[in-house]
């Protein structure tokens, strides 16, 4: 098999595992321009790919190419230009390599024994007013680990910056005193290696090996919701881990007490130390974090095209990124020496738009409110007046309003037929407990990152 059979296989594997905008975003131009001894490079066409290649997608690609050749070991990535793409589909004695095609970068190293990324350092985060309490707790701990804020809880919505401020964590812990154990890991990978420990029956390896930790670190943690023996085994972790001193820092996307079918000890023990909320960046931080990058890559853009990505890119960090990403691509295909706010605007004008233009209906509403505060579809919208349904309802009411810019009346038919003064009061009683509500806010923003994930 070809190297570019191969990753075809993989990419029509990958395809299947994460959104199509996604897909294409960080998947276009890229190739294998390598497979050697077990370690795959994947030509990218630029730092924004090759970061979010690595750091993000390393697992589903390393899986997805395991399972068409299972002696490959990892996987890193490489930028190349548009020449050198060109140039790599030709026969091999088609032309002679033209110079300083390939732009080596140094890697980003992810640690196979800890599990973190080397990028992900106190110093390159960009801190303001929505993060600014997270980042000084997630210091203080690592400079007196398992002495202060422990256990450390972070929350906050998709994309705003935990990962790197929990790896940072740990990155600064090992900086200090390299012999320090860190671990670092999702919920679904612990779940994953008790499982496997069970199966293998090696349950007591596993125990041990995780109470040996001096630093674990667990992201996404309310995944570990519903998973009755997972929880289990993680409680007695915990505690183990607590009483010795050993720090423990978890991330979710929402605050224990909000975290459904979690049991009620694990929330005591996560309520029990430090928590600190990640909220959605401001004007000034979204700017800061599009210069920073625009600088790494040297981009020539205008302050006024920064500027006017700031302001309409507001939902995350992630998404902020992936719109300067794709301006960086554009310029680069059409060889541009200076990126203009002219070319910005009609660039990312599809971006830039409502809901009801990316495609999102009722239905999407309707299926994410209900998983966010756990009730069936159903129950949102039959006619009935459970005490646990009228809040959801109210803010899917709401969201239909502000996001699909939906009729009162057609809001009203929607879920389960209601007059439109029922929508109109749904939507203007959010709206007002949405400027003195501060966890209200926290739910919408949650809500609407959900939502334009799925586009």
């Amino acid at each position: 098999m070809t190297n570019e059979e191969l990753w075809n296989a993989a990419m029509g594997e990958i395809e299947l595992s994460i959104s199509k905008a996604n897909f294409i975003t960080w998947f276009k131009n890229t190739s294998i321009l390598s497979n050697t001894d077990g370690h795959v490079v994947i030509g990218v066409p630029n730092g924004f790919a090759k970061e979010w290649l690595e750091n993000k997608y390393n697992l589903y690609i390393s899986r997805a190419l395991r399972n068409i050749q299972s002696d490959i070991k990892n996987v890193s990535c490489a930028i190349t230009t548009n020449q050198e793409r060109l140039f790599k589909k030709q026969p091999i004695d088609a032309a002679i390599p033209p110079k300083n095609t390939f732009l080596p970068e140094k890697r980003a190293e992810i640690s196979q024994e800890n599990n973190l990324n080397s990028r992900y350092i106190f110093e390159n985060f960009v801190v303001g007013s929505s993060n600014e309490l997270a980042k000084a707790a997630c210091f203080a701990v690592s400079q007196n680990l398992g002495r202060v804020y422990n256990p450390l809880f972070i929350y906050g919505g998709v994309g705003l910056g935990k990962t790197h401020l929990l790896q940072s964590i740990g990155n600064e812990v090992l900086k200090k005193d390299p012999k320090r154990r860190v671990k670092y890991m999702t919920s679904e990978r612990f779940t994953n290696d008790l499982i496997n420990s069970i199966k293998n029956q090696k349950i007591d390896s596993f125990k041990e090996y995780y109470q040996a930790i001096d630093l674990l670190i667990i992201d996404d943690i309310q995944f570990l919701s519903g998973k009755e023996k997972t929880q289990e085994e993680f409680f007695h972790i915990f505690n183990y881990l607590y009483q010795l001193n050993k720090q423990v820092v978890l991330s979710s996307d929402r605050p224990p007490k909000a975290i459904p079918t979690l049991e009620e000890r694990l929330k005591s023990r996560f309520e029990g130390g430090m928590i600190a909320d990640v909220s959605r960046p401001d004007f000034e931080v979204r700017l800061a974090i599009l210069r920073k990058k625009a600088n790494e890559e040297a981009l020539n853009i205008d302050n006024e095209a920064l500027e006017f990505i700031a302001s309409n890119i507001t939902a995350n960090i992630r998404e902020l990124e992936g719109a300067l990403n794709r301006v960086s691509v554009s310029a680069q295909i059409t060889n541009r020496d200076t990126i203009s706010l002219d070319f910005v605007t009609t660039l990312l004008s599809d971006l830039i738009s409502s809901g009801k233009k990316k495609g999102i209906t009722h239905k999407h509403i309707i299926r994410i409110v209900s998983e966010f505060f756990d009730i069936s579809p159903e129950d949102l919208v039959i006619r009935g007046r459970k005490k646990e349904v009228v809040k959801p309802r109210q803010i899917a009411m709401f969201l239909m309003r502000s996001e699909l810019k939906y009729s009162y009346p057609g809001i009203g038919e929607k879920l389960g037929g209601r007059d439109h003064t029922t929508a109109i009061h749904a939507f203007e009683k959010i709206t007002k407990e949405l400027e003195i509500d501060k966890k209200l806010s926290e739910d919408i923003a949650c809500l609407r990152e959900r939502l334009y994930a799925i586009s």
